[in-house]
């Protein structure tokens, strides 16, 4: 595993083929796409640490941006042709646009963007746009558990969110904009956090080695631990279940000599492997 940050200009894919090639190993992935224009924490998993995706499905991804009131576009970000223009922005204050943004916090019906890899009869939205078809994912729900103003300096709305998994924040800026009745895009974006990992903590692409990689286990540091004896780890190994100990339920990170073997699932009195990591 690799905190990466990513600067502005490549895609996300192109940090991973980047870090592929600097690993020697086809099998990197990472936990949340980051738009080209987008900067901050891309986690890459490596390996059987790619594996462990799933057990990161929940966290939440902190971020501090720019809204630009006035323009909505075509991608609802900067890249975008304009759409609309409005100067009714000239008319908010500070109150009204910290009013628009609170109205966002907690669960709502998010509609991703027209650009974006969200599938519409089983293909990407943004390939239809590009052909210029009328494109409208359907709303998804999204919980933001922080939408706050930092900074106001009009046209521009510098803020700070945390927010689920699959929350669109160019979606965001457009539905302020809508609520605040003069439009908005997208201007800026970096991610500060992913689950417990902060961006101060990344390292530039091209810096990322096999000797650098951090340990995986991180990832389910929040899962009940249980430590298996040399008879167990290989069982666990082959995919054969081990008798759970007391108090385990749920998930649980299997172990052995300080080394994460295994996430595995309690079915009655046994631990029943999930996802195994460790190499035989």
């Amino acid at each position: 595993m690799a905190l990466v940050a990513k600067p502005a200009g490549p895609t996300s894919h192109d940090v991973v083929e980047q870090v592929r090639r600097a690993l020697g190993t086809d099998r990197v992935g990472h936990l949340g796409t980051l738009d080209p224009f987008a900067v901050g924490l891309l986690v890459i998993l490596a390996g059987r640490a790619t594996r462990l995706a799933s057990c990161a499905a929940a966290w939440t991804k902190s971020y501090e941006g720019v809204i630009r009131l006035g323009v909505v576009t075509t991608t609802d970000d900067a890249t975008g042709e304009p759409l609309a223009t409005s100067d009714a922005w000239r008319g908010l204050d500070g109150g009204r646009i910290a009013e628009a943004l609170a109205r966002f916090c907690g669960a709502y019906a998010q509609r991703p963007p027209a650009y974006s890899a969200v599938k519409i009869a089983g293909e990407r939205a943004y390939r239809r746009a590009r052909r210029g078809e009328a494109v409208a994912p359907a709303p998804r729900p999204v919980q933001v558990s922080e939408l706050e103003l930092t900074g106001l300096a009009p046209p521009d709305v510098r803020f700070r969110a945390t927010v689920s998994a699959g929350t669109y924040l160019r979606s965001l800026a457009r539905d302020v904009g809508e609520a605040l009745g003069c439009g908005a895009h997208l201007a800026a974006l970096t991610r500060t956090r992913v689950g417990p990992f902060p961006l101060a903590d990344a390292v530039a692409p091209e810096a990322v080695t096999p000797a650098a990689l951090r340990d995986p286990a991180a990832l389910v540091a929040d899962l009940p631990r249980q430590e298996l004896d040399e008879a167990g780890r290989a069982a666990v190994i082959h995919g054969r279940p081990v008798m759970a100990g007391k108090g385990e339920g749920g998930r649980v990170a299997l172990f052995s000599n300080g080394e994460l073997v295994a996430v595995a699932e309690r079915v009655a009195d046994a631990l029943k492997p999930r996802v195994v990591v460790a190499d035989a």
